[in-house]
């Protein structure tokens, strides 16, 4: 039986694993072995019977481990968290089991869980490359980028090779402002993994802010097709277009955004600018109006506004003669008020990059899915 488990001939495995069962009732390998078939034939709910079963006649921390696997793999997040507080408590000296902890809160952006677990690992074993880079990722998220970097250089001479810790070094040195060390970092994380989509999102983002558009285009339509549903890069894809003087594709891309995320502001903001430098003013109006609705709806969140897209937004508002109205939850912490000047005049176009003050600023930061971000609406790639 061992050998048609470990051939992948799961199910032939799991007959086998059955009649075993009826003879040895008190081996949990055989009830570990049977979840682990299960699970690969995804079967989910007999999976975790069997290996509840396995734990009831000896706790393992590869069960645990493969429990919470199958609840990660459901989408059920929470669960798997407890799963692994339990395999935690059995065994507190498993860096394996550390590092995931860390890492799942750090996905839900519960700093102060994910370094208490993330630092548990590094003191059992200080050479965890894992719970490092993941030490690393959230100084980053922090803006921290020198001491990142710090720790990504203790990384690199365990797994020079990893896409992600090249992806992030080179979003580090673009929060430096250092934009061609971050776009040779990015190149080769991209060489290593051609079909990473943060990395051309992030790309094509630095792209943007060196004004390369057509640079910017080729690494965010690459990242479009292998994450069509992901609205922000239909944005960033606009906000290039729009450079690029395609004015007709910018619009289809804007629309496009606006149907896969109905609770981004910054979207209506970047639409609405385009549509008022080109002279539709009753379309600009709708789209800065539904721009309010989708602040108002995010006013309850923690979300800190960018400073950049409150000054646009009330400069946009003043031009299309609405007034500057305060519907921003809060600003952002290092926002500034800004002295504010007479409306613009209607020949004076607005910028067309104000995408870039909301965009993801370090990959290591996005790890959320779309889905996980509105349920959570406060953010990440």
């Amino acid at each position: 039986m061992c050998c048609r488990f470990l051939l992948g001939k799961h199910k032939a495995a799991v007959e086998v694993y059955n009649d075993a069962a009826q003879h040895n009732e008190k081996d949990w390998e055989i009830f570990h072995n049977l979840g682990v078939c299960y699970m690969q034939l995804k079967y989910f709910n007999k999976a975790k019977d069997q290996l509840n079963n396995a734990l009831q006649l000896n706790r393992h921390d590869l069960t645990y481990m493969t429990l919470g696997r199958i609840h990660l793999m459901e989408g059920d997040r929470d669960a798997a968290i407890e799963i692994y507080k339990k395999a935690v408590e059995f065994s507190p000296e498993n860096t394996e089991l550390l590092t995931i902890l860390g890492l799942l809160y750090l996905e839900l952006e519960v700093y102060q869980k994910a370094f208490e677990y993330l630092g548990n690992a590094l003191t059992f074993d200080p050479c965890n490359y894992k719970a490092i880079l993941a030490a690393g990722s959230m100084m980053q998220t922090h803006g921290d980028f020198d001491m990142a970097l710090s720790k990504y250089r203790i990384v690199a001479c365990t797994v020079p090779e990893s896409p992600l810790l090249w992806n992030n070094i080179g979003m580090c040195f673009f929060g430096k402002k250092k934009y061609v060390a971050a776009i040779s970092c990015l190149k080769r994380a991209n060489y290593l993994a051609p079909f990473d989509w943060k990395t051309l999102y992030n790309l094509g983002l630095v792209h943007l802010t060196m004004h390369q558009y057509a640079s910017a285009f080729h690494f965010i339509s690459a990242a479009v097709h292998l994450q069509p549903k992901l609205a922000e890069l239909y944005m960033l894809l606009a906000v290039a277009l729009t450079n690029l003087e395609d004015l007709e594709n910018a619009r289809l891309a804007y629309q496009k955004a606006s149907s896969l995320d109905t609770g981004n502001p910054l979207i209506s903001l970047n639409y609405a600018i385009l549509l008022y430098n080109q002279g539709d003013k009753e379309a600009a109006v709708a789209q800065y109006y539904e721009m309010q609705r989708k602040v108002h709806a995010l006013k309850e969140s923690s979300l800190d506004f960018d400073s950049e897209m409150v000054d646009i937004a009330q400069r946009l508002g003043t031009s299309l003669q609405l007034g500057e109205v305060a519907i921003w939850a809060k600003p952002g912490r290092d926002s500034k008020p800004k002295a504010r000047g007479a409306a613009a005049p209607s020949t004076q176009p607005l910028g067309s990059n104000q995408a870039l003050g909301q965009a993801m600023s370090s990959a290591a930061g996005y790890a959320k899915t779309m889905s996980q971000g509105k349920q959570r609406e406060k953010e990440r790639m």
